[in-house]
């Protein structure tokens, strides 16, 4: 393989550092284990700005994962920063609750037409919990239908069950379907009659490793026909989604209307922060429920969700988003039908999940992602990418640019292999 267009030494030294105090030298989703191929990808980042960082080695990326897609302003934004550090010079973190929290909850109450009432925790899987806490409260059931391959969080039941520390136990309420299935929901709420206490998915499929697929036309209004014969509480996780492609929600877009909704990931433009919304008939049950943490009342976040929001509605971020995950798309299309190459495109505009569809198969994809990385655009090969209403024409033109050299050398690697 030809010699790597960005050095990382730096950031390979303090991942050897790091292994030493740290198991895996870095946990989770950022394991360089699952970067690949090995080498390609950085370890650390030492500041970010709009819609770039710089590593620890000073190497600048244009940042098409957004961290995973809790940026969607920029990084630094002046609006989001100013608001959360106004806020916490104030108070953040107190023995009371801050004004903030109920602003916040008036506004997403305003701005989500499912909405009303609001709860806040800190993570994605904190609110996807705290949505089947609500709906078992809610229906005295304990069951849950969730999709092949759907992803909720970290918690012991939206885990693999080949995951370590995981057992057979941690899914025992559990009933996974195929995704745009509605014959096989029928038959799961069939043959577990009065014990389904909610269905819960993603707006629309976003597995990794796998092509993301939208819902058929009328699959939710044949889920949520279903869900009522049934009485079982519809909850939308749309805390990947939320707010890259629709202001009201991502259920909005495609035209139903779950009982309980989660969010993280851009509520807050980076700051921690989740939140779960009900309907009027899921409140007492809200209420009932006991879920709690330390940092959950911390008012910084809230303050910058708050000005996170009304920032992208002020300027219609998820349609500027949209259109520029459509033209980053176009271009990247073309210029590999250019090289007689077809890059695959699913899922949204503004998340989409990409692959090669070369004979290597995702070997070439991920080859073509770490080139692309290793000459500035940080891109991978697993997880659907983020776009964000800081990527503007300097962005486009330099992503364009670094996808068809990235390509033309990885095309050249794989005749030399063969």
């Amino acid at each position: 393989m030809s010699k790597p267009v960005y050095d990382y030494s730096h950031s390979s030294a303090l991942f050897e550092r790091a292994n030493k105090v740290i198991p895996n030298g870095i946990p989770g989703h950022f394991n360089p284990i699952v970067q690949k191929p090995s080498g390609a990808y950085p370890h650390y980042c030492q500041r970010a700005e709009g819609a770039r960082f710089w590593d620890v080695d000073g190497n600048e990326f244009i940042d098409l994962m957004c961290a995973y897609g809790p940026m969607i302003l920029g990084y630094a934004n002046p609006v989001v920063d100013a608001a959360a550090q106004g806020q916490a010079g104030k108070a953040d973190t107190c023995t009371l609750a801050s004004p903030v929290m109920v602003e916040l909850a008036e506004y997403l109450v305003e701005l989500i037409p499912v909405a009303d009432w609001a709860l806040f925790a800190k993570n994605g899987a904190d609110a996807t919990n705290m949505a089947v806490f609500i709906a078992r409260t809610a229906t005295e059931r304990r069951k849950i239908i969730a999709i092949d391959d759907g992803y909720h969080g970290s918690s012991p039941w939206m885990q693999s069950r080949a995951r370590a520390g995981i057992t057979p136990a941690d899914h025992n309420e559990v009933i996974r379907i195929p995704w745009n299935d509605t014959a096989a929901l029928e038959a799961a709420l069939d043959a577990n009659p009065q014990q389904v206490a909610a269905f819960i998915s993603s707006p629309y499929h976003h597995p990794v490793y796998q092509d993301n697929a939208l819902p058929a036309p009328t699959y939710w209004d044949a889920v949520h026909g279903l869900l009522e014969r049934h009485g079982v509480v519809s909850i939308c996780d749309d805390v990947r989604a939320g707010f890259r492609i629709d202001m009201g929600g991502s259920h909005e877009y495609f035209g139903y209307k779950p009982d309980l909704s989660c969010y993280c990931k851009a509520i807050a433009n980076g700051y921690p922060l989740s939140a779960v919304v009900g309907s009027e008939a899921m409140k007492e049950a809200a209420g009932a429920v006991f879920q709690t943490g330390s940092f959950w009342f911390s008012a910084a976040p809230m303050a910058a969700a708050l000005a996170c929001l009304q920032e992208l509605k002020g300027r219609d971020g998820p349609s500027r988003i949209m259109a520029t995950g459509r033209r980053m798309l176009e271009g990247m299309v073309e210029i590999a039908a250019d090289q007689g190459q077809e890059l695959v495109v699913s899922g949204m505009p503004s998340m989409p999940y990409l692959r090669s569809a070369h004979e290597d198969g995702n070997e070439f994809h991920q080859a073509l992602c770490g080139e692309c990385t290793r000459r500035g655009v940080f891109m991978t090969s697993h997880h659907n990418l983020f776009v964000s209403a800081a990527h503007g024409e300097a962005e486009l033109t330099r992503i364009w640019e670094v996808f068809d050299a990235a390509l033309k050398t990885v095309l050249q690697e794989s005749l030399v292999r063969t």
